[in-house]
């Protein structure tokens, strides 16, 4: 099967709107570098904070994630962004009055009681490290209030507009990986950056996320001439320790590493050091070649 051989030139793109573990805001753009430049339909079914997808830019794309309160985040964006402001405004306002961590916790709180869009807005932008942590039992949010101040609703604002044009093109849908995969068609481009198996179980969906599950996907989706890239573990400890994964021979053409900077994880636990020892670096697999 042949494709054209041009890929993408993707500009740097630092303008964050959602905070989440393992955010590749700062690297999207050499991510999106490995993508062909004749994608009929961008797929991203892990879309979390939507890095990648920002710095992308696609015409035609279809995002999704099967965590409904970041998904409400997204189609708020889409479909009332004036709505998205005033969430975060409200917020902001609360977690001045009460005082620091009280406004903090009481909008946790009230995303516990009723997991929603709203409360999750602010508390990711507003947590300690950005690090959205979840109790497995129950999906209850534990992450305590962060050092940093939240960003102005103004500046919040800001934000939602350029988020607002660059995701034009987007249908933003909640439901399993597996369902956009299986709508993809030859010529579609899927890029995936699911749970990592090393270290992010705390994600919500990642104690029960199935690597082999999504590799049946990738491998069907590829014998329909669907490209996919895979963003997963790769190495750790400034390079001392080497992610092991057990990927199927003959699924993937290409493997590139990325340099990911300092474990944003490992900050959160070891209470904001330097971390010069923790380093990461991404897999990217593809299932076709850059050269």
């Amino acid at each position: 099967m042949f494709y054209g051989t041009a890929f993408q030139a993707v500009r740097p793109f630092k303008t964050q709107l959602l905070k989440w573990i393992g955010n590749k805001q700062r690297f999207a753009h050499e991510i999106a570098s490995f993508f062909p430049k004749d994608i009929r339909v961008y797929r991203e079914p892990f879309i979390g904070s939507g890095a990648v997808l920002g710095a992308l830019q696609p015409t035609r794309a279809v995002a999704s994630d099967v965590f409904k309160p970041l998904i409400e985040i997204w189609r708020t964006l889409h479909d009332a962004p004036e709505l998205l402001v005033s969430w975060y405004r409200e917020r902001f306002e609360q977690y001045h009055k009460l005082g620091v961590p009280e406004g903090y916790n009481s909008i946790r709180d009230s995303y516990n009681r009723s997991p929603n869009g709203a409360d999750l807005l602010f508390l990711c932008r507003s947590c300690y490290g950005g690090v959205v942590r979840f109790r497995k039992a129950d999906g209850y949010m534990s992450t305590p209030c962060g050092a940093h101040s939240p960003v102005s609703p103004t500046s919040f604002a800001e934000r939602v507009e350029i988020w607002r044009r660059r995701t034009a093109g987007v249908d933003f849908r909640c439901c399993d990986f597996s369902e956009n995969f299986r709508e993809a068609k030859e010529g579609d481009l899927i890029y995936c950056d699911p749970p990592y198996v090393d270290s992010q179980a705390i994600l919500y969906g990642g104690q029960d996320f199935s690597l082999p599950r999504l590799f049946d996907e990738i491998a069907a989706a590829k014998k329909r001439g669907v490209r996919v890239a895979l963003s997963i573990d790769g190495t750790k400890k400034s390079g001392g320790k080497i992610c092991e994964l057990d990927v199927p021979e003959l699924l993937f053409e290409e493997e590139v590493f990325v340099n990911c900077g300092r474990s944003m994880l490992r900050r959160f636990q070891r209470g904001g050091e330097t971390l010069e020892d923790e380093l990461v670096s991404d897999r990217l697999l593809l299932t076709y070649s850059s050269k």
